[in-house]
């Protein structure tokens, strides 16, 4: 399957004659593809705009086109196609019925999580944040921040196979101390909803 998109998108580009960030006239709709059927790694999309524009605009690139897709894919599932979509999908998320839970609990923290550890597939990601009490601009920026950290650690994991010679320890420092900051961030917000709901019980 992969190698059919590589060759499809490669006859693309010399057709159309796209260069440059155009690619994602190509990597947008295969993104929404791969977040509402999933039938490839959303990996394939991020090589894809690594061997045609380098690392860091590779994975910029491939952030975009995973944001747009996850976003659309939620609004499609809550507003338009919810039944479609809770009928088409009900068993594959009673499979992930603990981590439809953290959802629940944990909001916009789980969704990061989910999107930077693969553990289920984007698109499951998507229709569990739609069906969630996740709203909707909550799950916007946990979105965009969960597609930045997924990319960010496959760029890492990728890039030396495609560039060997490239210096990585820039993109590898940088990603540390943004994970830190999620850190920092997630236990600082526990601990303030620790103090609200025990306010509210006292």
């Amino acid at each position: 399957m992969n190698e059919w998109i590589e060759q499809i998108t490669g006859w693309l580009l010399a057709v159309t004659g796209i260069e440059g960030f155009g690619i994602l006239l190509i990597t947008i709709p295969l993104a929404l593809l791969q977040g509402t059927i999933g039938f490839f790694p959303f990996a394939t999309i991020v090589m894809l705009n690594i061997s045609v524009l380098g690392v860091m605009n590779g994975l910029l690139a491939s952030w975009i086109a995973g944001s747009v897709a996850g976003m659309a894919v939620y609004l499609l599932c809550k507003f338009m196609f919810a039944d479609w979509f809770n009928r088409r999908w009900l068993s594959k998320l009673q499979k992930y019925e603990r981590w439809q839970q953290s959802l629940n609990r944990y909001g916009v923290w789980a969704v990061i999580f989910l999107r930077t550890v693969p553990i289920m597939p984007n698109n499951l990601i998507s229709f569990m944040s739609a069906v969630s009490n996740l709203k909707t601009h909550s799950y916007t920026w946990s979105n965009i921040v969960g597609n930045l950290s997924s990319i960010w650690l496959f760029g890492i994991l990728s890039a030396s196979i495609i560039f060997p010679g490239e210096d990585l320890r820039l993109l590898i420092l940088s990603y540390v101390l943004f994970l830190l900051m999620l850190l920092v961030l997630f236990f600082v917000r526990q601990r303030s909803m620790m103090k609200k709901d025990g306010g509210m019980t006292a």
